[in-house]
């Protein structure tokens, strides 16, 4: 197949084409032709990866479990998926720590450029305290109570509550498994149907994937810019040493945290394994959103990385949901950010705490664009640093927040291809130079 067919290549293009046409839109005041005129093609695409999200979770999770032998290798993969996943987010949140107290970007911030920062985004502050306050005041065991849907229509008509799908989709697989085999199958068919139609719906929906790309991509940067580009290079210019620490970090978690695992705990090399997943994370970029994501996650790792359908139908819409690892490592740098930009310091003892509640915090955070800085603030109140220094970094959030998204399914493909080697559920695939197509060697 030549380069310029394969799909990631098309969407580094679009990403590409995106970058350049937001600079010059930014550059010649072309903001609102770009909201009206190329935006819109963003959000369908972002709306056409949303809208298969929660039936592709049911059909592909219900049919997983449904086909597990018994309740005891669903304890076991669900364990080793949680064990892992629990674990990679403390890593990262410890790593941010470490990246962010060695380089001290806080230190590096104007006073001026401070104070016009605080003054510029107070609003959206205030307003991110207050829906972070809604969030606080739940009691310990609230998200226990809101993972157990109510209303299986509610739970299924809103992408922000996937938790609830996932739960509903491994309650329905369990009393699939206790059926007789004859009382089972019609239901399972239409689950298995279901699921198959979804993965032809990917297709579809990836075709327009550069096109989506170019779009969101424009629309991010005159969005951040205004129709200023000066604006843009002076909010960058400030705020460039704190961007480059959260950077580091997900560089170095991705590279070195998922790389050991995946070179330790399965045969699957880190060449093949990013090959096999770039155009996910692509996707991921120019969403901001895992749960968006997830149809494309799920399909590049059984094609592409030979993780078994029993495998990624549980794994990955379960790390959609709390796996966090990107947010959680730039929560960390944000908050010791935040804090030294005011002079406050923060103990040992603070940066245990941050540890703790940004583990926590991950664990159910909705799947969706920005959702991690209202999460931020709550992180901010538990070591006393004030909320209202969030104002400081949102100014570049949309642009971290594509990067830790990226890092997000990244933890999740990682976690999916460990977990199917340990079960012996790793096919191996190679491409063959001969065809197109991609020959599967079980």
């Amino acid at each position: 197949m030549p380069w310029y067919r394969q799909l990631h290549w098309q969407i580094i293009i679009g990403l590409i084409l995106g970058i350049g046409y937001g600079i010059l839109a930014a550059g010649s005041g072309w903001g609102g032709f770009t909201s009206d005129w190329i935006a819109p093609f963003g959000t369908i695409f972002l709306n056409g990866l949303k809208l298969i999200a929660i039936p592709l979770v049911l059909g592909s999770l219900v049919t997983g479990v449904a086909s597990l032998s018994d309740l005891k290798k669903l304890s076991r993969i669900g364990g080793k998926t949680m064990a892992i996943y629990i674990s990679t987010t403390v890593i990262a949140v410890t790593l941010g720590l470490v990246t962010v107290n060695i380089i001290k970007p806080g230190r590096s911030v104007p006073e001026a450029m401070r104070a016009e920062l605080q003054q510029a985004y107070a609003g959206d502050a205030a307003a991110r305290e207050l829906a972070a306050e809604t969030t606080k005041q739940r009691g310990p065991l609230q998200i226990l109570v809101d993972i157990v849907p109510d209303n299986v229509f509610a739970a299924s008509s809103d992408n922000a509550k996937m938790l609830q799908v996932v739960f509903l989709a491994l309650l329905m697989g369990i009393g699939l498994m206790q059926l007789p085999s004859a009382g089972a199958k019609p239901l399972l068919d239409v689950f298995r149907s279901l699921n198959d139609v979804v993965i032809k719906l990917v297709d579809v929906i990836m075709l327009m994937a550069p096109v989506g790309v170019f779009a969101l991509i424009a629309d991010t940067i005159t969005t951040v810019a205004g129709d200023s580009l000066t604006e843009l290079f002076r909010l960058l210019g400030a705020l460039g040493l704190y961007m480059l620490t959260v950077i580091i970090g997900l560089a170095i978690h991705m590279t070195v945290t998922y790389g050991t695992l995946l070179r330790t705990l399965s045969p699957l090399g880190f060449r093949r394994f990013y090959r096999g997943i770039a155009p996910a994370q692509l996707v991921a970029f120019s969403t901001s959103s895992s749960g968006a994501t997830l149809p494309v996650t799920m399909e590049r790792c059984e094609e592409e990385l030979g993780v078994s359908e029993e495998i990624s139908s549980f794994v990955l819409p379960l790390g959609a949901t709390i796996n966090m690892d990107g947010t959680a490592l730039y929560q960390a740098v944000a908050a010791v950010f935040i804090a030294q930009t005011i002079g406050l310091g923060l103990g040992i003892g603070a940066q245990i705490t941050i540890v703790i509640t940004a583990v926590l915090a991950s664990i159910g955070t909705a799947a969706v664009p920005g959702v991690g800085i209202i999460m931020l603030v709550i992180i901010l109140e538990a070591v006393g640093v004030p909320a209202a220094g969030i104002a400081l970094i949102l100014g570049v959030d949309r642009i971290l927040d594509m990067l830790r998204t990226t890092t997000n399914i990244t933890g999740d493909a990682t976690v999916a291809v460990i977990v199917a080697a340990s079960e012996g559920q790793l096919r191996e695939v190679t491409a063959d130079p001969t065809k197109d197509a991609v020959r599967i060697r079980v």
